[in-house]
């Protein structure tokens, strides 16, 4: 509170106040601290103990009519001390600034027995709070209540002291135990007794509550500061001269930009005479200010508020009433806070600053007429805005099928009613129901009614004083304000003034009869922004991550089920924040194995689909894997196009004519060669799409219909920046064969989203990235290197050829250490230059005049000038950089073997196959064109001579134009013989001809006219310098126009090169990922790395496929679980592995692997998928050797998991996965099986497992590592030759003890030849702390169940020997042991 009253004191003292009637408790529950609180009182005890006993104030100088009314001095207000109202040890309601009210106990001070200080409305009375730990403070008088229990009605809901928060429900609970105690009693209670070092001396300091404050806002005070009286005694009068001494206070805040340039002048603002001095009622608004500063600049009608007309006291003569006099006052022993008196006005502007405490108690105290009770707004009272009763603009109700949720009916009767500004607000939002408005009202965005509780709820705005709930912020928040929205889901509409009132008044004058409607601003939608949709303008600011966000459009066609129920997608994506559109069109099979994958690829955090067009599964997909994206049904043909009107839409739109001839041989294609491709080639217009794209390029037009919604769509499609998007597994089914797919450069690795979850490549099973194969590798130093990696690692290369290029590069970087680490450290300097092109893309991109943001009227527009050109600036820094790596790797490329590496870092025009744009006479004349730091500064670019052909013209022509002036003076000097004839004038009065009056009056030709005189002198105009003064003003006008758009044309003019500045960026990013994965190969986990050989397939001795890796270990885990280091492990599928016994499965492609639960068998697997990815990634891999034949796909079926959200059971989760790999696996594919069939009973998963074996070893003949505790399936593949064992080894000692907690093992986590008698699933149980009695318990059945296994098959063996004739006396001795065994 000392706070608050430090920053009311540096306003001047008002006259003395028409007596005004106490707070109601509804008002008194306003917050209005500017300092935030927490919920509870603890800190805001400790600052409230700070105020001092007493203060006698010396009274301040008053301005304006105050003045004029009662001079330079004030009346002595006398005050009396008023009663206690409470005695001590009384229970009582109490609330401090910013807090809801708080059961208490009145106390004395426990330091000097204080219980009441202060006078009149200063009056506060000691209490302590009922708290765990207890605290105290002092609390005004007024917010002083008396406590009956926390059963009466006004605890209860809907209560002005009713509150859900636990700690006030306990504090009510400590109170209700106290009621019964007689008073003495009470006082005994313990109390807080911590003496506070403010109480001594008070420190008075101005802050503003950083919480409520935009990013960039800085706001300057004035006023007069009270000027405090000194022990003496001189007269009243010279008093009253130190107090009417001015002094100007600077309130500074956290900021990140240049300072608003807004002053606060409280008497201008207040505009009331009548002295307020309740520093505790406040109007949280931080909109207020700026209705005022707008109606006093700008006279603005079209605020949705309506402004209060306030008159000023009228002026009395100075003789009606004697000065008062001001007495000398006694230096108080300790310094008090002034509290100064301030108008309600200056209040609420003062608020703005203040931080929302909760939204219960803004609730509460925003109730109109200050009436108690919970808050109900005037928009939750409307009968057509409530849930169920709402309509769409086509009249539609809630309930019919085609019913849009985006717009709403809003009746014509009730816009009638409310105020030009708000009959706007509602028009915008029935066009926009879904999206958050942001409305400006001149400086400020303002959020109405609904939009107004999501802003206070999630963006800690503070609610407006009103029936209607009202709040907002600076227009140089908006960056900060509406990510917050979009990244919690909520869609954002900014709403701009797009005229100035005195455009306003232009246009009124044209009209007829203009209504009051008319007589408004004009404001429209200028831009809508979602997750999908962020292109991070200057007013958007920075991005929160690296990685793209994708607006993903998706449109089905679903077969028959006679067909094999595949169905075919159509889908577009795009990364708004670069620009870069993929479309295709594709099929799929019933589990939708490709779609999968896309989004697995590319991660959409926005979903757009036809509406009732997505088939059960695909929704399904959309309900659990797409869970967190925003999703959104557009309707058909309207909304969602078809491909024909697509195609027609982009030759209307004209998208492309900046780009026609860019990469088009010819000029005659208005469409980029991608989409062309997808056009029919009978159609020389390109208006008929081509058999096979129908889906894809209506896909596209849901992208494009929702881009223009959005108002991108102009920036966005104008790069052309369009690639095809064909599933990788598509081409491996066009190929001819193994080899000639292999060998094709373009090939990719196939992992699809079950993959790329269950091996944790891109996020970990709680969906960060911790422990993933990404954050491994990821040591990259620029955002697009980052991304660049990701898109690599989500498809590595399948042609041999590429990969040793790859692995080139990286020997070649390990070669040259010293140069590696210095571009490392050039490359951290680099911005995000990918997204800053588009950004330079969108800004020199010219809006069109239908374009509402090229009219939108922005106050911080030298702001965002010099966000643009600090963006520019850093980016031709950026590409010198980049000129700067090149040449440091230029000398040492000679020598290097990588064809890749030496494309990157070698010029395009050097003969060296490079591929790097040589960029140094581009940048040295964008060093020359504008003076960087003067720009910088000034948020103005003025092109330098020979740049900026618009602008030289102009300024040419001024040049002429003011010579031929001059030359006409020197004319008339001659003619009149007069050397001091001068031009005089500025503005539009400038160049009158200034002649003394000592030139003879007959000399004075006839054509001059008199246009001024002055003493001595007379100023004259002809026709001929009215002549050369309108050609200069025309000239000066082109200038300016010029000067304003010509960062718009500078822009422009470096986007003209986008294709070499972009090939430079991607050159660098190629360049971060080698060095990032060189960084890996070289360090590694500590073990050693091996360069891997890849080998296709027929060029070895056998034309299988194989798998050779020795001493592998996990590229992400570098120690086990219990600390050691990790255990090495070879593997060997398809080829000799080297174990005993196994010399006649030398080919076989799969393995079956067995052993203890918890002794590895999943790592391995995993294993050995991740050091196959890492391989044919290009990079070095952890183990000793590996040697492979590419893999075209791994597929993986790890872990038990099921889909609630897609209705799907573990089993079929396990099922699914399995379908899909064989359908989709080859003989070069490495399928990761793990333990399949344990979703269901015994027989059926073994049946189901042995079946699965015996089709991937025997059928499709893949690389296989099959996991499994069915003991049984083993056996029945031991003699199997396309089938190898191996288990993962461990010591078991006591084993076959009749106590299995004597049983112990230690895993030794090796993988070798053969299989695991056991899974010693009971040691498992041990280590998860399994009840010792149901331990024992299973180990009784388990014996039981082995025992009768055991049975079965020599019942089976003896039937078998019986009924074989041929049967020897080895099979009969192997009968007598397993009966033995018995």
């Amino acid at each position: 509170m000392a706070k608050q009253s430090s920053i009311f004191k540096f306003f001047n003292k008002s006259p003395p106040p028409v007596p005004k009637a106490k707070p109601s408790p509804a008002e008194a529950d306003l917050p209005s601290s500017v300092r935030k609180k927490n919920n509870s009182p603890k800190e805001e005890a400790k600052h409230a103990s700070q105020t001092p006993t007493t203060k006698k104030t010396a009274a301040k100088a008053i301005k304006g009519g105050f003045g004029k009314l009662f001079g330079n001095k004030t009346p002595t207000v006398k005050e009396s001390p008023a009663p206690c109202p409470f005695s001590a040890g009384a229970l009582v309601w109490a609330k401090l600034e910013g807090h809801p009210w708080w059961p208490c106990m009145v106390v004395p001070q426990p330091l000097g027995g204080q219980q009441m200080r202060g006078r009149g409305k200063s009056q506060r009375l000691h209490v302590h709070f009922f708290d765990e730990p207890p605290t105290r403070g002092w609390v005004s008088t007024k917010y002083i209540r008396e406590y009956q229990g926390s059963d009466s009605s006004d605890a209860k809901t809907g209560g002005v002291f009713f509150s859900g928060k636990p700690v006030i429900r306990r504090a009510m609970e400590l109170a209700d135990a106290a009621m019964p105690d007689s008073s003495e009693t009470r006082l005994k209670m313990p109390v807080c007794m911590d003496p506070s070092d403010a109480e001594e001396e008070e420190e008075e300091d101005m802050e503003l509550d950083k919480s409520a404050l935009t990013d960039e806002d800085l706001t300057e005070e004035e006023d007069d500061e009270t000027v405090k009286s000194k022990p003496s005694r001189r007269s009243s009068r010279t008093t009253a001269e130190q107090g009417s001494k001015s002094k100007r206070r600077r309130i500074v805040v956290a900021s990140d930009s240049e300072d608003s340039g807004d002053e606060f002048k409280p008497e201008q603002a207040g505009g009331s005479s009548e002295e307020d001095d309740e520093e505790e009622e406040v109007v949280n608004s931080a909109s207020e200010e700026e209705e005022d500063a707008e109606s006093e600049h700008e006279a603005e009608p079209g605020s949705p508020v309506k402004p209060v007309k306030r008159k000023r006291p009228a002026e009395k003569p100075s003789s009606a009433k004697p000065k008062p006099k001001i007495p000398t006052l006694p230096e108080p022993a300790k310094r008090a806070p002034l509290t100064s008196t301030i108008t309600a006005d200056t209040k609420s502007r003062l608020s703005a600053f203040s931080a929302p405490e909760s939204f219960d108690s803004q609730a509460i105290g925003s109730v109109a007429g200050g009436q108690g009770g919970a808050t109900v707004w005037d928009h939750e009272k409307l009968d057509w805005l409530q849930e169920g009763r709402r309509k769409d603009t086509k009249r539609r109700r809630q309930s019919e099928e085609d019913y849009d949720p985006t717009t709403l009916y809003v009746p014509e009767d009730f816009l009638n009613k409310t105020t030009p500004g708000m009959r706007r607000w509602w028009q915008l939002k029935s066009e926009t129901f879904d999206a958050v408005l942001f409305y400006k009202v001149g400086k400020f965005y303002e959020l109405y009614h609904m939009d107004a509780v999501i802003g206070v709820n999630e963006l800690g705005l503070t609610f407006m004083k009103g029936a209607w709930a009202h709040s907002g912020f600076p227009e140089i928040g908006f960056g900060r304000f509406s990510d917050g929205l979009v990244q919690k889901g909520y869609k954002v509409a900014r709403v701009e003034q797009t005229e100035t009132p005195d455009m306003m008044e232009a246009r009124c004058k044209t009209m007829l009869k203009p209504t009051k409607f008319d007589r408004v601003v004009q404001r429209e939608v200028c831009r809508i922004i979602t997750r999908g949709t962020q292109t991070y303008s200057v007013l958007d600011g920075a991005p929160s991550e690296t990685q793209s966000k994708y607006l993903l459009s998706i449109k089905e066609k679903a077969e028959e089920e006679s067909s094999g129920r595949c169905r075919t997608y159509g889908v577009s994506f795009v990364d708004t924040s670069v620009g870069y559109f993929h479309v295709g069109q594709f099929q799929d099979d019933r589990h939708c194995s490709r779609l999968r994958t896309l989004v697995s690829h590319y991660a959409p955090a926005q979903v757009l689909f036809e509406k009732g067009n997505p088939s059960a599964e695909t929704r399904k997909i959309f309900k659990a894997s797409l869970s967190s994206a925003m999703q959104e049904g557009l309707t058909a043909g309207s909304q969602f196009w078809d491909a024909q009107k697509t195609l027609k839409t982009l030759a209307e739109e004209n998208y492309f004519k900046e780009s026609v001839g860019k990469d088009e041989e010819s000029g005659s294609s208005v469409l980029p060669s991608v989409l062309k491709s997808m056009t029919s080639e009978s159609d020389s217009l390109g208006l008929t799409p081509k058999e096979g794209y129908e889906l894809a390029l209506s896909a596209l037009g849901g992208c494009i219909f929702y881009l223009k919604k959005c108002l991108v769509d102009q920036e966005l499609l104008s790069m052309t920046n369009f690639k095809e998007y064909v599933p990788v597994d598509v081409e491996m089914e066009k190929a001819a064969g193994p080899t000639h797919f292999f060998s094709q450069t373009r090939q990719r690795m196939v992992l699809d989203g079950v993959t790329l979850a269950n091996l944790e490549i891109l996020q970990n099973g709680s969906g960060g990235t911790e422990g993933t194969l990404l954050e491994r590798l990821d040591t990259c130093s620029s955002p697009f290197g980052k991304r660049l990696l990701k898109q690599w690692l989500c498809s590595p290369l399948c042609n041999p050829t590429s990969i040793g290029e790859r692995l080139d590069a990286l020997e070649d970087l390990m070669g040259v250490q010293a140069q590696a680490t210095e571009v490392s450290d050039l490359l951290k300097k680099l911005p995000d230059l990918e997204r800053l092109l588009s950004k330079i893309h969108s800004i020199g991109t010219q809006k069109g005049q239908d374009h509402p943001d090229s009219r939108a009227v922005l106050y911080e527009e030298v702001t965002y000038s010099k966000r643009k050109i600090a963006d520019f600036l850093s980016a031709l820094e950026g590409f010198k950089t980049m000129q700067e790596i090149v040449s440091i790797l230029g000398p040492v490329a000679v020598d290097f073997r990588s064809r890749l590496l030496c494309q990157v870092v070698n010029l395009k025009d050097d003969g060296q196959e490079g591929l790097f744009p040589d960029l140094s006479a581009e940048l040295k004349r964008w060093d020359t064109a504008f003076d960087h730091q003067k720009a910088r500064t000034t948020g103005v670019i003025t092109p330098k001579a020979g740049f900026d052909p618009e602008f030289d013209q102009a300024l040419s022509g001024i040049k002429t134009c003011e010579k031929d002036l001059q030359d006409y003076l020197d004319r008339q000097k001659k003619r009149l013989g007069c050397r001091n004839l001068t031009y005089w004038g500025t503005g539009r009065n400038r160049f009158q001809m200034e002649v003394p009056d000592s030139v003879s009056e007959r000399n004075i030709p006839e054509e001059y006219k008199v246009k001024s005189t002055k003493k001595g002198w007379k100023r004259y105009w002809t026709r001929e310098i009215e002549r050369l003064f309108s050609e200069l003003q025309n000239l000066e006008e082109k200038r300016d126009a010029a000067l304003k758009d010509c960062m718009r044309r500078l822009f422009y003019n470096f986007d003209k090169n986008y294709r070499d500045w972009q090939t430079g960026v991607e050159c660098m990013a190629v360049l971060d990922v080698l060095l990032s994965l060189t960084r890996y190969s070289q360090g590694g986990d500590g073990g050693p790395m091996t360069r891997p050989q890849v080998l296709l397939p027929g060029d070895v001795s056998q034309s299988a496929a194989f798998l050779d890796l020795r001493g592998s270990r996990h590229p992400c885990v570098t120690k086990t679980f219990f600390g050691d280091d990790f255990i090495p492990n070879d593997i060997a599928i398809g080829c000799p592995g080297g174990e005993e016994g196994q010399e006649d499965k030398g080919h076989a492609p799969c393995v079956l692997v067995t052993g203890p639960n918890m002794g590895g068998k999943s790592t391995l697997m995993r294993q050995c998928g991740l050091v196959v990815i890492l391989a044919q990634l290009g990079c070095y891999v952890p183990a000793e050797s590996l040697s492979f034949t590419p893999v075209d796909r791994v597929f993986t079926r790890l872990g038990a998991s099921d889909r609630i959200m897609a209705g799907e059971s573990t089993f079929f989760v396990e099922l699914s996965e399995t379908a899909s790999i064989l359908h989709h696996g080859t003989k070069h594919s490495l399928v990761l099986l793990d333990e399949l069939g344990r979703g269901t009973a015994t027989y059926d998963g073994t049946a189901i497992a042995s079946a699965v074996v015996n089709e991937l070893a025997e059928r499709i003949c893949c690389r296989t590592l099959f996991s499994t505790h069915y003991h049984s399936l083993v056996e029945d593949y031991t003699n199997n030759p396309a089938v190898r064992l191996g288990h993962m080894a461990c010591m078991v000692e006591n084993e076959g003890d009749e106590d299995p907690s004597q049983e112990t093992i230690t895993f030794l986590y090796k993988f070798i030849a053969g299989a695991c008698p056991k899974s010693y699933g009971f040691n498992a149980a041990r280590l998860a702390n399994l009840p010792e009695d149901v331990i024992q318990s299973g180990h009784r059945k388990a014996k039981e169940f082995e025992r009768s296994t055991i049975s079965l098959r020599v019942f089976k063996k003896l039937c078998l020997y019986a009924e074989d004739p041929t049967a020897a006396s080895t099979q009969f001795a192997l009968l007598v042991r397993m009966i033995g065994n018995l």
